[in-house]
């Protein structure tokens, strides 16, 4: 009887699960997360070995910047896009092309590969066009050409309009130029914020970003395939948390920073050559490269068919001519502080798949 009595007791008597089961909801979900942020710690550091810096470090104002070097005759400075590195160029085998008749430099971008991004300042663009300036002084480079591609044409055209003597031509790829409105935007800035931003992309951020991985790529290269040569990007570096935040950062950076420049572009007097993909699926060519080419005085447009936003991955070679059009408008042979003129490879302006506006 008393046993019967105590196990009805026991029965009635409600589970802590029960009667706390918000408490034990949020416990397993700060369990989840500490344990996601544990695996992509230790998958970031894994990453990081296995693609161990290829090149070399400057200081630069306690900034540690990491760059490779390639190639002799007039400096090119190659800056690369939101969420890309050093070899997004590499792969696409842009660099050694270019090398050809160029000094060729390449940096990580603060925050991309293995560069430094200091969460005390705003990394706009005309901040990293002061931090290159200063990295290309170190170097012994007093005039540069300069190609942007997607967020680093926002960089470029700020050391143009910032330094004029020191970018004597501008190549211009696939740009975001003008403010619109732009719901993508939103969503790719939420690891920038406080506290949630730090949250999201230590967890949740890196395995999404795996996970739609392949329908991002689709969207980035399309109309035109992602190319084999591009399975040589280090896609593990590009999910680490750290890139992501920085990723974040400068998608909430790119319509300010684009309505801060709009007005100014026609104070570029340097050679500009802009070219873009005819069908970018992220950056609309008619509303953003075609009314560049209207804004700045004398600049020259190609629009690349069958191609999307990654037109250095997939027309390399339109890219490369557009290279040589703003060095021969620029005075391909003229001498670098006295140094003996570059030799120059004789390379048609124009190639197949690229149609020019004047």
């Amino acid at each position: 009887m008393v046993a019967n009595s105590l196990s009805v007791r026991a029965d009635r008597s409600p589970s802590f699960f029960r009667r706390h089961p918000y408490a034990v909801a949020a416990a397993a979900t700060a369990g989840a997360l500490a344990a996601s942020a544990l695996i992509n710690r230790q998958l970031a550091k894994s990453a990081e070995r296995r693609n161990p810096p290829a090149g070399r470090f400057l200081k630069i104002d306690g900034v540690w910047l990491h760059y490779i070097e390639r190639g002799a005759g007039e400096p090119l400075l190659l800056l690369h896009g939101n969420g890309s590195m050093i070899q997004d160029f590499d792969t696409s085998g842009l660099i050694d092309l270019a090398a050809a008749n160029h000094r060729v430099i390449v940096f990580d971008r603060p925050g991309f590969g293995h560069s430094d991004r200091p969460r005390d300042v705003t990394w706009t663009p005309a901040l990293q066009a002061r931090l290159f300036k200063c990295a290309l002084e170190q170097l012994g480079i007093r005039q540069t050409l300069v190609l942007g591609h997607s967020w680093g044409a926002s960089v470029a055209i700020a050391m143009a309009l910032d330094d004029p003597d020191l970018v004597r031509g501008l190549v211009l790829a696939s740009g975001y130029y003008y403010p619109t409105l732009r719901a993508d935007v939103v969503a790719l800035s939420a690891p920038a914020l406080p506290v949630i931003g730090d949250l999201a992309s230590n967890t949740v951020s890196p395995m999404l970003s795996r996970l739609l991985w392949p329908l991002l790529m689709k969207h980035m290269f399309g109309p035109a395939r992602v190319p084999e040569k591009f399975g040589g990007f280090p896609k593990e570096m590009a999910v680490r948390p750290s890139q992501i935040r920085a990723s974040a950062e400068e998608s909430a950076l790119m319509i300010p920073d684009a309505a801060e420049y709009r007005e100014r572009y026609a104070e570029l007097k340097m050679p500009v050559v802009i070219i873009a993909g005819e069908q970018d699926r992220l950056v609309d060519v008619d509303t953003q490269s075609a009314r560049l080419h209207g804004d700045i005085p004398g600049s020259k447009f190609h629009r690349i068919a069958q191609s999307g936003h990654m037109i250095h991955q997939t027309a390399t070679a339109d890219v490369l001519a557009a290279i040589h059009e703003v060095d021969a408008r620029a005075g391909a042979h003229r001498t670098i502080d006295g140094a003996a003129p570059a030799l120059t490879q004789t390379i048609p302006a124009t190639s197949p798949g690229l149609r020019a506006a004047e």
